[in-house]
């Protein structure tokens, strides 16, 4: 956007070599702030998928005996508990087996 005012800028009232300086100052001002929202959205990878869920807390719904039923998130998903888990208790999600997550009591 700066660039365009520059160039209008440029037209309407300025003479000789400063409308280059100032069309020069504005294409730089627009590609460092192009490069800079670009590194600011790259800097940490997408967080997209169940694999995310690993680490998180969950509490049981249905009594994990291996099978049960676990809340993550305000989310219902099937869970396998290593050991047993009664409906109350708080799990952590240890890794993901298709759409069924593998839980342990929480340390």
């Amino acid at each position: 956007m700066i660039l365009v005012l520059a160039l209008v800028a440029a037209w309407l009232w300025l003479d000789g070599p400063w409308r280059w300086v100032a069309v020069g100052a504005a294409a730089a001002v627009e590609i460092g702030e192009t490069w800079f929202w670009w590194w600011l959205s790259r800097r940490r990878p997408t967080a997209v998928g169940v694999e995310t869920l690993v680490g998180r807390r969950a509490t049981v719904t249905v009594p994990c005996r291996p099978d049960g039923q676990v809340r993550v998130n305000g989310e219902l998903w099937r869970a396998r508990a290593r050991g047993a888990a009664d409906a109350g208790d708080e799990v952590e999600v240890v890794a993901v087996d298709g759409l069924t997550l593998e839980v342990q009591q929480c340390a």
